[in-house]
């Protein structure tokens, strides 16, 4: 397993870092956009109870549209744009869900599950281009990456081998409150490192207090995304990324961790 996740790791990163640092806000968009398409099929998935076509339904399909053109809008800071597309994505949902309500009042179950999709994977991911268009916006998008995927590597080993008290375990069991600490020491130092090195203007106590605020964000994603696949009985939300499970499992914390990045950056620093 470890393997896996370092092979997966050496190929995926440079061409991740390639992507990011070469292309433009627009295709960066494009990336943001890809990785919810697949986040949101794994989403379903898991919720569908194991059906890998739960997507391919009018009300989820109608809700990823909504959700790249919520993307799509964040691309040019169209924050008014991105409300409607929200409340008419709802509205449109409500509509298609009153012919078949007739025969099964469970279609509710799946307006309710394609709200919460939107705004769990699409919206959350969407404040990560707006990070993206903002000032400085490279060097944010790395920041927040470097915490976020470093602190849950430095949370994975101190659980693995110095774990022994239960986080939650009725929600994720191999979770341990060592690994949380460690995974939260290694966001503050890997922030503090980046800040020295490329954003030399933030004053220290600040990032410390962003980089504890990301950690607990992504931990909270982390174990919320645990809690979806517990209730439905699956491991993994997908096999995409060996080692790593589906993009689900590694985004995760990011989804969560995104948006308070982006409140940091609007309201702190």
């Amino acid at each position: 397993m470890h393997l896996k996740r370092w092979i997966t790791a050496i190929v995926a990163i440079p061409v991740l870092v390639v992507l990011i640092c070469k292309g433009s806000a627009a295709i960066f968009a494009c990336l943001i956009a890809v990785i919810s398409v697949l986040a949101s099929w794994e989403y379903f998935y898991i919720v569908s109870n194991g059906d890998k076509t739960g997507i391919l339904k009018p009300i989820p399909l109608l809700g990823a549209a909504a959700g790249l053109g919520l993307i799509a809008a964040a691309l040019y800071s169209a924050f008014e744009v991105m409300l409607l597309v929200l409340l008419f994505g709802l509205i449109i949902a409500a509509l298609l869900s009153m012919p078949p309500y007739r025969r099964s009042w469970q279609i509710l179950e799946i307006v309710s599950t394609q709200v919460q999709g939107i705004v769990y994977i699409f919206l959350s991911l969407s404040t990560l281009v707006l990070l993206r268009v903002g000032q400085d916006g490279l060097a944010w998008i790395f920041l927040v990456l470097l915490v976020v995927f470093l602190g849950d590597v430095g949370a994975f080993y101190v659980g693995t081998y110095l774990g022994k008290r239960k986080l939650a375990p009725a929600i994720s069991p191999g979770k341990s409150v060592e690994g949380a600490l460690g995974g939260l020491a290694a966001n503050v130092v890997v922030a503090l490192v980046f800040k020295f090195l490329l954003l030399p203007e933030l004053a220290a106590g600040p990032v410390v207090i962003f980089a504890l605020a990301l950690g607990i964000a992504g931990q909270i994603g982390d174990l919320f995304e645990s809690e979806l696949k517990r209730k439905s009985g699956i491991k993994d939300s997908g096999g995409i990324l060996p080692g790593h499970g589906g993009m689900l499992d590694r985004i995760d914390a990011l989804l969560f961790a995104g948006p308070v990045a982006y409140g940091f950056k609007l309201f702190v620093f």
